[in-house]
């Protein structure tokens, strides 16, 4: 009874199939279920194909630092722009030099063209800079006394409001106060730079008489200059801050949470955007609100422990530091408690508003000042007549592999077209699936990596075809060969596939822009072909073994014994063999 046995190979899931059918089936409704409930029929177009936005940027050198504009700085530009960029969900715009002074950004359509020409606009340097005052822009100078609006609050756990959530903006204190109050705090100690180093009275406080005449020069130029900023003009507004260094204080404009224009008076820098290690917006699910969390370098962090130690022991305004990217203020919260590595600031946030500010502060650090020469619509009519060339030899591609199958292969060449079929639904899908969940754009070299990835999945179905037909020239039946035939196949697609992800991951890493689209359709693609030929090519071709069509060896069926030159004397043998051991499934014949 043992040597029948040692003869025997596991059948290896001959019996069952159905599972692995059921498997891929429920995977495909599944896949196919979720792309018509997410309104995401297509896949996402990429800019060739299209459409989309081109800017031109031209970078320009801070005051004194003409050699800025340099190869190391420009690659460091470039990196962060496109980060930027991808932190909206862009995974496909392009980001490259041009010349020696020159960022091209191309953005597909699709996206918020509006939002991403801003971010990729605002290119200057990232400071926190503290607040010394502000005042609504709508009066030409403030007036009155009033204490101040709720502001934005950062801390290190909790916080109370948001970006600016007041309604109606009001100076903390009358006009003679807050500019003595000014006064005061930019004649402190240079070894000290902060200007909410030094007390400031409250708004209802009388100012000291020492505050008054013999103020400096520059300070009084500087509140000159903030009571006749207006920050509706935008030419005034761009020109708010502009050549002024980090270390010394800046007037800037900013908007509050209900879209009204402000301006400030602002101390010098302590920190800049190099001292921010990560940023996001994210939301807190315990308190229900959109928060953004900050986290500094280890050198940004003392630099930030010592602003809001300072900060937090002032009234407002002097407990805010502002946020200030390109010249504008994009946030300016209020300081609770002496913060260190990690920040948050909440309050009224949104979740684009978050997402928005936390993608500012962890991308907004660039070595030189950028400013937009031109941004111009990008039509797909030349990548639409590419895409068509590029389908016509595709079609052909695929023809020419139908006929060969058929042809060769006869009946098999079902179970190939079966296969590429599914093969090719299950990357339709996922394609269309992967453009709003990680912002995959379709471009021509995508789709020529989808091209090339019918050669690979063909291959696959006829280096198992033809160990098939190997077993069945040594004179078995087709069922014991469909299943001997599997492990040998098995292991040579395995490797053959490994060989093509590995090519395309490593392609994928070391290039950028469209040539990545290309490695990632050629990785996914491969990928899929093991799934195809595991759960559908090897059980269909287990249960179409059991026809008589092609367990017969039908001339038609491509498993002709005859054409295949069979070997009868090994069939002989197994039989003499087999009878001297003992019975022989009919089976196993």
């Amino acid at each position: 009874m043992a040597a029948p046995k040692k003869g025997r190979r596991p059948a290896g899931g001959q019996s069952r199939p159905g599972r692995a059918l059921a498997l891929i089936l429920i995977a495909m409704v599944a896949l196919t279920g979720g792309m018509f409930w997410s309104g995401h029929a297509t896949p996402r177009l990429g800019i060739d194909l299209a459409g989309g936005t081109s800017i031109t940027l031209k970078a320009k050198p801070q005051p004194g630092q003409e050699d800025a504009v340099n190869e190391t700085n420009m690659t460091t530009a470039v990196g962060i722009i496109e980060r930027r960029v991808n932190g909206l969900g862009v995974s496909e715009a392009e980001v490259q030099t041009q010349g020696r002074e020159n960022i091209i950004v191309n953005i597909p359509r699709g996206v918020n063209e509006k939002q991403a020409r801003e971010q990729v606009g605002t290119t200057a340097q990232l400071y926190f800079r503290p607040v010394l005052t502000y005042a609504p822009s709508e009066q030409p100078a403030p007036s009155a006394s009033s204490s101040a609006s709720p502001k934005p609050s950062a801390s290190g756990s909790t916080a109370d409001s948001g970006k600016k959530d007041d309604t109606s903006a009001t100076p903390s204190a009358s006009a003679s106060t807050q500019g003595r109050a000014v006064s005061e705090a930019l004649k402190a100690p240079s070894a000290t730079p902060t200007p909410s180093g030094s007390a400031t009275p409250k708004s209802s406080e009388t100012p000291k008489a020492s505050a008054t005449p013999g103020a400096d020069p520059a300070t009084e130029a500087l509140q000159q200059k903030f009571a006749a900023l207006n920050c509706l003009d935008p030419k005034q507004r761009s020109a708010a801050g502009q050549g002024v260094q980090a270390g010394q204080p800046t007037i800037a404009c900013g908007k509050n949470a209900v879209g009204q224009w402000e301006k400030y008076l602002l101390g010098p820098a302590e920190v800049d955007g190099q001292d921010v290690d990560d940023a996001k917006g994210e939301f807190d699910q315990q308190r229900g609100m959109w928060i953004v969390n900050m986290s500094f370098t280890s050198d940004g962090a003392k630099k930030f422990s010592q602003i809001t130690s300072k900060l937090s022991q002032q009234q407002e305004p002097q407990n805010q530091f502002a946020i200030v990217l390109d010249g504008e203020v994009v946030s300016a919260p209020s300081v609770q408690t002496t913060l260190s590595a990690n920040a948050e600031i909440s309050g009224s946030f949104n979740q684009q508003s978050a997402q928005d500010l936390g993608n500012i502060l962890s991308y907004g650090a660039l070595p030189l000042s950028f400013e937009t020469q031109s941004v111009d619509t990008v039509t797909a009519a030349l990548g639409g007549e590419q895409l068509e060339a590029g389908l016509i030899a595709g079609a052909i591609g695929l023809a020419l592999v139908v006929l060969y199958l058929v042809v060769y292969y006869r009946g098999l060449s079902l179970i190939a077209l079966l296969s590429l079929g599914v093969s090719a639904l299950l990357t339709y899908v996922i394609m269309a699936l992967l453009g709003p969940a990680i912002g995959f754009a379709l471009n021509l070299p995508a789709v020529c990596g989808a091209i090339v990835a019918i050669g690979i999945t063909a291959d696959s179905f006829i280096v198992y075809f033809e160990r098939i037909r190997d077993e069945l020239r040594e004179g078995r039946s087709l069922r014991p060969a469909v299943e001997r035939a599997w492990p040998r196949a098995r292991r040579t697609i395995m490797v053959s596939d490994f060989v093509s992800f590995l090519a395309a991951a490593v392609l994928f890493i070391v290039t950028v822009g469209k040539v990545q689209g290309f490695a990632f359709t050629l990785g996914l693609t491969t990928l899929l072909d093991v799934v195809v030929v595991f759960l559908f090519t090897k059980p269909v071709m287990t249960l179409l073994a059991r026809t008589k069509f092609f367990g017969e060896g039908h001339a038609w069926s491509g498993l002709d014994p005859k054409r295949l030159g069979a070997k009868p004397p090994l069939r002989r043998t197994r039989r003499a063999s087999a009878s001297a051991a003992g019975p022989v499934d009919p089976k196993e014949a």
